[in-house]
């Protein structure tokens, strides 16, 4: 296997720890430098304890940009900001994990487009794909589409009211009031109620099939009292008898190796340390509610990115990605 030379951008994070803890182990992987100013020289198993023993890699505050693929793990508005300062060459793929490059409006700079990276939707335009970069999809996004998008592909979505908790990793590494332990023990609460800024991406990957539909996306999210993971339950109406909607989620994923449909009720301890999406669809009436769990920093951040490499390198989409969930 040709090994792929790999480049972090903000490497001391929840998402760069978690992208070197998939890819330390990753059979192609081979991690050139880790970029991170304010811990430079420092031994990454520093700053992520959980590597202890695992890899002697440092971090650097210099830039090797003859890799083959960029990952940028720094906050929204910095992705943008880094390649708006650095002239990157055309033949390193870059894959984004903040919101900079998801919408259209917003997908190319500098002589470079940005494909948005949810595979489950846009697993060929990025398989085999060296000429465009990937914006990889928001954690609330992925988790709300992959509920959803094998009822947008029937166009049976008009209306939807979503809601759905997230752990405290969510908020990302910078302290803040609610994300102190003392504020999130025994404690939850809405926040962004109808304006969370994963709305526009969830709105252009669910109309993708039916463009210019009219669709409503009411969404309000919580925050949870536990660190990692999200489950999302979304209504709506649906005369569809139930059988026929479990075959069109099951037809729709049938060949995605980390989306599954589950018909009994399912819990965010299946999917917690892995990749993977489960959905299950419930039918009671003319409703219909679509749960769905992810965890946040995996198929909602790092290991949907590696994925995403995984696809544009045309390696086995799972590679490095087989990791069992913390049941119990």
């Amino acid at each position: 296997m040709n090994k792929i030379n790999i480049g972090i951008i903000g490497g001391a994070g929840y998402t760069g720890g978690e992208l070197l803890r998939i890819l330390v182990n990753h059979a192609a992987a081979n991690i050139v430098f880790i970029h991170s100013k304010s811990n430079a020289g420092q031994p990454v198993a520093k700053v992520h304890a959980d590597l202890a023993g695992e890899t002697d890699l440092r971090f650097s505050d210099t830039m090797d940009f003859s890799v083959d693929v960029l990952f940028l793990c720094a906050g929204h508005g910095e992705g943008r900001k880094f390649l708006q300062e650095h002239d990157v060459p055309f033949s390193v793929r870059i894959i984004d994990l903040s919101n900079d490059f998801r919408l259209s409006a917003n997908a190319d700079i500098k002589g470079r487009h940005f494909t948005y990276g949810l595979p489950e939707l846009n697993r060929d335009s990025i398989r085999g794909n060296r000429t465009h970069d990937i914006a990889n999809p928001g954690c609330f996004a992925s988790a709300i589409q992959l509920g959803l998008l094998p009822l947008a592909q029937a166009g049976l979505l008009k209306a939807v009211q979503v809601t759905g908790i997230t752990g405290s990793t969510g908020a990302g590494q910078s302290f803040s009031q609610t994300s102190h332990f003392s504020w999130r023990a025994n404690n939850i609460q809405a926040y962004k109620t109808l304006t969370h800024q994963h709305l526009g991406e969830i709105g252009e990957g669910l109309r993708s099939f039916h463009p210019g539909q009219d669709l409503e996306i009411n969404f309000i999210p919580w925050r949870g009292d536990f660190t990692r993971g999200i489950f999302v339950s979304s209504l709506l109406d649906c005369d569809l008898p139930e059988e026929d909607i479990f075959r069109q989620y099951e037809s729709f994923y049938k060949s995605h190796p980390f989306t599954h449909v589950s018909r009994e009720p399912i819990a965010l301890k299946q999917v917690v340390n892995t990749n993977k999406c489960l959905v299950q669809p419930e039918k009671v009436g003319s409703k219909l509610v679509v749960h769905s769990a992810i965890d946040n920093l995996l198929k909602g951040a790092s290991g949907q990115a590696v994925q995403n490499m995984n696809l544009m390198f045309g390696l086995e989409e799972s590679e490095g990605l087989k990791l069992k969930a913390n049941f119990f």
